[in-house]
C-alpha cells in the first residue's frame, strides 16, 4: 500500500503547472518587484532617468504614466503636460519607446 501511495504522489509532483498558475505566479512577482521600485523612485534612492533608459525587466509593460507618477510631488497633471510637452501618449508603455523618444523624455526629466 505505501508502494502505491508513493507512486501516486509522485506522478502528482511530476505534473507541470498550469499555464493560468504560471501566469498568476509571474504576475505577482512583476506587481512585488514593481511596487519596490516605485518605492525606491519615490525615496529618490533610483533616478527615474536611469530607469527610462535602462528599462528593467519589471518596467517593460508599465505606462509612462504609471511610471512617472511614481516620483515624490508628480500628479496626474504634472504628468499629462510632460507626456504632451514630447508628444507621447500616457498609455504609451516603458518598452516600447524608440531610443529618440526615449533621449528626449530624459532630457525634460533633467533639472536644468
Amino acid at each position: 500500500m505505501e508502494v502505491a501511495a508513493t507512486a501516486d504522489s509522485n506522478s502528482i509532483a511530476s505534473r507541470p503547472v498550469p499555464q493560468h498558475l504560471q501566469a498568476l505566479e509571474r504576475a505577482n512577482r512583476v506587481r512585488l518587484a514593481r511596487a519596490a521600485l516605485k518605492r525606491s523612485i519615490a525615496s529618490g534612492e533610483i533616478s527615474i532617468t536611469k530607469v527610462i533608459t535602462e528599462c528593467p525587466w519589471q518596467t517593460e509593460t508599465m505606462t509612462l504614466s504609471e511610471l512617472l507618477r511614481s516620483q515624490s510631488r508628480w500628479g496626474r497633471t504634472r504628468t499629462r503636460k510632460l507626456l504632451a510637452s514630447v508628444g507621447l501618449s500616457e498609455n504609451k508603455r516603458l518598452e516600447t519607446l524608440t531610443e529618440r523618444q526615449r533621449m528626449l523624455l530624459v532630457s525634460q526629466l533633467r533639472p536644468h
